[in-house]
């Protein structure tokens, strides 16, 4: 069995597995980007239709829990994308392996952006920005991987939540409070963590430039192009769900409303 294929195997049987480089000792980054590549081809051959991107470890505190020191991409589809304008949503998650919630800012972008680290540029080609939830999975066991299995298996992508779009031209001085905003997550029964936009390689748009410049150095994919959603990053400690629990955000210091999810 291909590696692509053993992936999308573990996770559609929902069945944990080794790692690839246990296998492939020799599996580089690029090597690892072919491999999804090839996953995400067999998902467009079986009907699901790319809408984002997800970048995942631009969050620098937890590159230690989980060994990987630099971030990783990978796409989102219309099967694996949820709205929820109204700020709650009742989200299934028996389907994901060891499922794990971590709340996001995604941008939406009007035009294909620029590859540059200026804000301000970055800004003029994004139309609207949203908290939202990634609920992310590993189909290998105990979360325990190297960067490039991570690659591989969708860059650990299960679910996006988007949570109300709000128009860039609606929020002041977005640049300097997407650095400065602080969140917090609760679950119901108390447990609580923080974060906040400086989190994520400073600012969640420094973390789609790392995305973009990527891109540009990856010859099998396309470049951000408008009308898709980028999530860039958990802004807090990812942490363990399951059904019947239900978390919820409070966001300061950006015009940005919380969320509220429970899990089914």
């Amino acid at each position: 069995m291909k590696p692509a294929e053993t992936i999308l195997d573990a996770a559609d049987s929902h069945h944990l597995i080794e790692r690839l480089t246990e296998r492939d000792p020799s599996l580089d980054e690029d090597g690892a980007y072919a491999i999804a590549w090839d996953v995400h081809a067999r998902r467009r051959e079986r009907g699901e239709h790319p809408v984002g991107r997800k970048i995942g470890f631009t969050n620098r505190s937890i590159w230690a829990e989980y060994g990987v020191w630099a971030p990783i991409w990978s796409h989102v589809y219309d099967s694996t994308v949820h709205h929820a304008p109204d700020g709650e949503v009742h989200l299934a998650i028996g389907h994901l392996l060891q499922p794990r919630i971590e709340p996001e800012i995604q941008l939406h972008f009007s035009r294909t952006p620029p590859v540059t680290r200026d804000e301000e540029a970055l800004l003029e080609s994004i139309d609207w920005i949203a908290h939202g939830f990634e609920i992310v999975q590993s189909v290998y066991t105990d979360w325990k991987f190297t960067k490039e299995d991570a690659i591989a298996a969708f860059a650990l992508h299960g679910a996006l939540v988007v949570g109300r779009p709000v128009a860039v031209r609606d929020i002041d001085d977005c640049a300097a409070k997407l650095r400065a905003f602080t969140i917090t997550l609760s679950r119901a029964d108390g447990r609580t963590v923080r974060g906040g936009g400086a989190n994520v390689l400073d600012t969640p748009l420094l973390a789609f430039a790392y995305l973009a410049e990527g891109l540009a150095a990856q010859s099998r994919f396309a470049p951000v192009q408008a009308g898709e959603i980028v999530t860039t990053g958990t802004l807090t400690a990812a942490l363990p769900v399951s059904p019947g629990q239900t978390w919820t955000t409070v966001l300061d210091g950006i015009d940005l409303p919380g969320l509220s999810i429970t899990f089914e």
